[in-house]
């Protein structure tokens, strides 16, 4: 295992939001498409783009839960500085894209292949028409789930893949029991007295913490840049899971570990060493099954390692970079 070692800051956190607000969002109201497409059963799935006119290759992004293109500006920006085209769509059931309850605030999928049927419509309509280069992938949490997904089904369509702080597992890790035991109790109840999904027990509605209290980041301006954006786009709001969701992505965690051997292709892996939400031994599980991973730790950084102080993002940009361009 390779380890990520923190570097002194290039910029400050007073920088990230100046550049933020002088560089960043002028670039993604100037150059940046928007679009939607529908998807199946209707959802309407919302994405962005923007081509590079010298492209040295093109990256999708598949982001994390609760997570918004709204919240990529910055890596999309670095992204196309770096040289790339650069394309991300929000995950239906949140985001801009079609909510599937009626509670739009509940984390809701009937299946994590809903996910990869709407990604591999996005590649078709919107990535593959607007590059002659084979994309790369980098994925999120959540979206890595659903990345390596995609490429179990789709295994010809990208040429490498970044999973960053990638859900393979959740923390807290119950034994498989307790947890299989807790979801369909929960699932048997729900049914039993509602036809509506219920979230899962000590889930709810969409809630603000303060920064003090996150567990996500260690820069104060990126916590606030993204819970600004998302205070100026409510809709996007979203709270905790329910139990469907939650039984589905067990289902997805357990056919990536499963079937992991199957990914030929190069695999960057980034592991948060302080990460609360996901579960590092699952990640290494899945690691240890990948013909080409490299796996590299990024001490004491949390979860969002592309939203984390500089110290830890700016090495983790440049190795990413350093893997997409090899």
């Amino acid at each position: 295992m390779e380890m990520l070692a923190p570097i002194a800051d290039k910029m400050t956190e007073d920088e990230i939001i100046e550049r933020y607000d002088n560089i960043i969002q002028p670039f993604w109201l100037e150059t940046v498409k928007t679009g939607m497409f529908v998807g199946l059963r209707e959802a309407e799935i919302h994405y962005a783009y923007v081509t590079h006119p010298a492209a040295r290759g093109a990256v999708a992004i598949s982001s994390g839960r609760i997570e918004s293109l709204i919240k990529y500006k910055e890596v999309v920006y670095d992204l196309y500085q770096a040289g790339y085209s650069v394309f991300i769509h929000d995950h239906r059931g949140q985001g801009l894209s079609s909510r599937l309850t009626t509670n739009p605030h509940q984390g809701y999928v009937d299946s994590f292949k809903d996910y990869v049927d709407d990604f591999n419509v996005f590649y078709e309509r919107v990535i593959s028409p607007n590059t002659t280069i084979k994309p790369m992938l980098l994925c999120h949490s959540m979206g890595s789930a659903i990345g390596a997904l995609y490429l179990l089904a789709h295994p010809q369509n990208f040429s490498r893949v970044v999973f960053c702080a990638p859900m393979f597992g959740i923390r807290p890790a119950l034994p498989h029991w307790v947890a299989k035991t807790l979801i369909r109790s929960h699932l048997t109840l729900n049914k039993m007295l509602s036809s509506d999904p219920w979230y899962f027990w000590g889930q709810g509605d969409y809630q603000e913490h303060d920064f003090v209290t996150n567990v996500l980041t260690h820069s104060e301006s990126r916590y606030c840049i993204f819970r600004d954006e998302y205070r100026e786009n409510p809709n996007v709001f979203l709270g905790g899971v329910t139990g469907i969701w939650l039984r589905e992505a067990v289902h997805a965690m357990n056919a990536v570990k499963r079937d992991a051997h199957r990914l030929k292709l190069p695999v960057l892996l980034l592991q948060a060493g302080a990460d609360k939400v996901v579960d590092n031994r699952a990640q290494l599980q899945v690691a240890n099954s990948l013909p080409h991973c490299q796996l590299v730790k990024v001490e004491n950084a949390r979860h969002e390692i592309l939203m984390e102080s500089e110290q830890y993002r700016a090495p983790t940009l440049k190795r990413i970079l350093s893997f997409l361009a090899e």
